[in-house]
């Protein structure tokens, strides 16, 4: 007989625990928690010329009715995907609804049960997912450590593939990029690259300033982030694009997204090249909160800048004194990261005034 005596019991042991996550509106208040880097989501400018395209083309909001194999695929889509390649310098690229929808189309396809999954041990949870469905084994390396990363690649037979992130969302940290990526080559090894949350904070992401197209088997751009919209892009060649069109279950079973999701994106890109004062103003963001010299493992130029609290307590504490004078931010505790490893995972803006910073880290100071 069906019982959910489980359920009850592992829901309240993380209320127990002041680890249940419970769905909450916005609130008002100063945004340090938000992956609205540049502002695009709440950006007037950009808002109105995304208006101008619907009122001039209401069929923008049609819904596309189907799957892109089936009745879902359009002029836009197909433009859009062109368009952003050429932006990225890759053959090919796939629009997919979001980037944990890439990655498990990703993963899940190119992968098989005779492949070995080298990946940095922060990744995301999407990868990790997604690996599940692919039956490859899946090896981890030390969080940012090449070293490491190549002497589990000495031991392999077969094909692998190495997974990272450019910019960890959780450590706030930037990958050694050059480094894993001449490891990859040297072991011929297929690296993957997550750059949710580089793009739009460097540029087109960490891959183009680097020039490093030509060595990474296939790049994950999203669009929820710094461009203020939604969905992904996955960059790659021609050949593997047309594989994902046939064999990825997650692009062959669902509904395209509506073609405004599309030209959003698409316009994002414009609007990004038409105002890059707007990552200036972030990187000017991010040297006031360094200047405040509050300990953090995150990279001077990064917007995520995590301070680790590993007393659940005290973290709770924090993070409630922070909302009571106004500061959204975010409190992350484990199983989202490992125990012992719990912090207050702070977001900084182009929009975040120097005042607001000043204020935010004083009151971290008196917890730490």
């Amino acid at each position: 007989m069906f019982s959910d005596s489980y359920f009850q019991e592992a829901l309240q042991k993380r209320q127990q625990e002041g680890t249940l996550r419970i769905l909450k509106s916005k609130q008002p208040g100063i945004d340090f928690y938000s992956n609205d880097y540049l502002g695009l989501a709440g950006n007037k400018d950009f808002q109105n010329i995304l208006l101008k395209n619907i009122t001039e083309n209401p069929e923008l909001l049609t819904g596309s009715t189907g799957s892109r194999l089936i009745s879902g695929n359009s002029r836009i889509v197909e433009d859009t995907e062109r368009f952003i390649a050429n932006e990225h310098q890759y053959e090919a690229s796939l629009l997919f609804s979001s980037g944990y929808n890439a990655n498990l189309a990703l993963f899940s396809t190119l992968l098989t049960r005779h492949d070995t999954i080298i990946v940095d041990e922060q990744i995301h949870r999407s990868v990790h997912d997604a690996c599940k469905l692919s039956n490859a084994k899946k090896l981890k390396f030390r969080h940012n450590d090449g070293h490491d990363l190549e002497e589990i690649l000495k031991r392999q037979t077969g094909t692998c593939y190495i997974a990272i992130e450019s910019l960890y969302s959780m450590d706030g940290n930037i990958a050694q990029l050059k480094e894993i990526a001449e490891i990859a080559e040297k072991y011929n090894a297929g690296l993957i690259v997550d750059e949710a949350h580089a793009f739009g904070v460097f540029g087109y992401g960490l891959i183009d300033q680097h020039c490093l197209q030509s060595k990474v088997l296939a790049t994950v751009i999203t669009y929820g982030k710094a461009l203020g919209s939604h969905g992904a892009a996955i960059l790659i060649s021609h050949l593997i694009r047309s594989y994902l069109v046939n064999f990825a279950s997650p692009f062959i079973y669902s509904t395209s997204a509506q073609d405004f999701l599309w030209m959003s994106i698409r316009e994002g890109y414009h609007f990004m090249k038409a105002n890059k004062d707007l990552s200036h103003k972030l990187q000017d963001t991010i040297r006031i909160f360094r200047n405040q010299k509050l300990e953090s493992p995150s990279s001077a130029n990064s917007p995520i800048q995590a301070i680790i609290i590993p007393d659940n307590y005290q973290l709770r504490a924090l993070n409630s004194a922070l909302h009571e004078n106004g500061f959204l931010t975010y409190a992350v505790f484990s199983p989202s990261v490992r125990a012992g490893a719990e912090r207050l995972r702070i977001c900084l803006h182009s929009f975040n005034g120097e005042d607001e910073i000043i204020n935010l880290t004083r009151i971290i100071k008196e917890f730490k």
